[in-house]
Formats: structure tokens, sequence, C-alpha cells
């Protein structure tokens, strides 16, 4: 059953590579033959409408392109984001939430179902930490662009002398695995907690200790889960998490063994800072693994990344990413 249904998604998802050139040549069709028109009448108001039409085409086969560049294993499945306020207290916890904010954004503006999974509340604002899965085609392989240290720096609204302040906040970024994929978990090394939901949600949701937290005992990740109805559905959905986790650190050690036997040094966790947000005293955002930027502070915050997200996979794919 499982293997039908993985061809059956598949099959779905080539069709829909099918329709997407379909949609393009007929845009370009349509281009062509709006630019004959224009010069076989020599129509200049046509002009505008000319140009905007092949931005149109121009961005559609950048979009295209840009997906040939998500070949990794697990790059079409869905993505589990975790924000940690960094130090800095209700500083940083609001900048948490602003990047949650700004990746919900993201995620309504090219077409993804969010769902926060656990949220823990700052003390006077913001959030300490929050976890959210995205939904759709290629969420994962776009959004591990994003994993690492965000930088801002503003103004803060809480300091009363309107002092110019740096926070940080963590981004991990994690696939959600399929059922089948095989993960070793052997149940004496999970350590199981049930409590009371926090926050917003349901009479039942509140009432009764359904949320869960798991311990991995041998490597001391932990997870949570408190947004689902039940015990059960929270511990299925902590589950899968914890496997991303275990897949992703695998991965990881992996990768330091190799740079261990290539002689370099590769930095990781809360050392690796990728991206700063500035707010004062000019608006810049920054990508210092790319040196991609954008002025328009306002416009990022609002959840226009794709350019971020772009200048890094296209970076990964030349090995021209900076350290």
């Amino acid at each position: 059953m499982k293997g039908s249904q993985k061809i059956l998604q598949r099959a779905k998802q080539l069709n829909a590579k099918v329709e997407k050139y379909n949609a393009l040549h007929s845009l370009w069709e349509d281009t062509m033959i709006l630019i004959d028109l224009a010069n076989e009448e020599n129509d200049e108001s046509m002009l505008d409408e000319v140009k905007e039409s092949v931005e149109k085409v121009e961005k559609t086969i950048d979009t295209m392109t840009l997906e040939t560049l998500l070949s990794g294993q697990y790059d079409s499945s869905n993505a589990i984001i975790t924000l940690h306020a960094g130090a800095g207290g209700t500083e940083a916890q609001d900048w948490c939430q602003m990047l949650l904010r700004m990746y919900q954004m993201w995620a309504q503006k090219n077409g993804y179902e969010t769902e926060i999974m656990d949220s823990l509340d700052g003390e006077e604002a913001g959030l300490k930490s929050c976890t959210m899965e995205v939904r759709g085609l290629n969420a994962y392989g776009y959004l591990k662009a994003e994993k690492g240290v965000h930088r801002l720096v503003r103004i803060s609204p809480f300091n009363s002398a309107g002092k110019r302040m740096t926070s940080f906040a963590s981004v991990e970024v994690m696939p959600e695995l399929d059922d089948d994929v095989e993960v070793d978990i052997r149940p004496e090394d999970i350590e199981m907690e049930a409590f009371r939901a926090s926050g917003a949600g349901g009479q039942h949701i509140n009432k009764t200790s359904s949320a869960v937290r798991l311990t991995h005992k041998p490597t001391g990740i932990v997870v949570s889960c408190q947004t689902q109805r039940s015990q059960f559905q929270n511990r299925d959905y902590a589950m899968k998490m914890l496997k991303a986790k275990l897949v992703e650190l695998a991965e990881q050690q992996q990768k330091e063994k190799i740079a261990d036997i290539q002689g370099t040094q590769m930095e990781n966790g809360w050392g690796s800072q990728i991206r700063s947000y500035v707010f004062q005293p000019y608006t810049m955002v920054k990508d210092l693994r790319t040196s991609f930027e954008m002025g328009n502070i306002s416009a990022v915050m609002d959840g226009d990344l794709n350019g971020f997200i772009n200048a890094y996979l296209k970076a990964v794919k030349l090995g021209t990413l900076l350290k």
C-alpha cells in the first residue's frame, strides 16, 4: 500500500512538472506573438505589455531552473523548522517571533501550508522557541537554506534609552521523513513525558495532559508536540521530529568525518551566523554565505526570501559558499 502511494505521489510530481513546462511554452508563444504584433504595427504603446510578458517568462524559467538544483534525498519533503531565541531575554524572544512570522509569510506567498507543532512563550513578549511544519513539494529543499543563526540589529522597543541592540536566534530545518524510512530507535532509549498544553487551544487540549515531550537518552535530543487533540497524535508527531533529527545528526557526523579526512574545518550550530538583518542606522539584509543582500527589509520580513534561497542553492551547486 505504501509503495503504491509513493508511486502515485511521484506520478503527481512528474505530471506537475509537465504542466509547468506546457504552461511556460504557452506563455513563451503568447509573448512572441505579442512582440511580432508590436513590431508589425510599430506600436510603442504595447511596450509595457511586452516587457511584463517577457519578465513573466524570465521569472518562470528562473523558478523552473532553480528546481533542478533540488536533487537531495529529502529535498521534495515537507520541512520541520525550529526556532530558538538566543541570549538577550525579551529582545531575542521578540526576534524569534518576528522570524516565525517571516517564514509563515514566505510559506503563504509560495503556496505552502503551515502548522505550529510546539511553542514556548517568552516571559514578557515573543517566543523562547517554536516548531512549525511547512507542508508542500520541495519545502525542505528550499528552507534548508535558512539553517543557521540569524542576527538582528535595531533600536530596541524594549529599551527605554533607545539604544541600538543586537539579538540572535537560531533556525533548525529538518525534512519530514516518510513512514517507510527506517531509523533505529530503541524503545528503552526514549523517555516520554506527558504534560498539559500551554497557550491557545480548545478545552480538551488545555485540560488534559495530551502534550508530549520525548527525550532520546543516547543523544540528549528533546522534541515535543502539544497542538494535536490527543496524546497519541502528539506522540506520533514528536516521533516524526525525533526521527528527522536523528537522520540529520547522522548526516552531519558523516560530513564532519569527511571534513576531517579533507583537512577542513566546518562551523556548526550557534557559531554559524548566516545572515544579518540591520534596521538601524541603515536598512539592509545580507547573507554572509553568498553576499546576496536586499535593502528593502520590510519586504524581507514580509516573506520575500526567494532571492536569498536562490543565491544559496546556486552557490551550493557551484561550490562558492563563503566560509
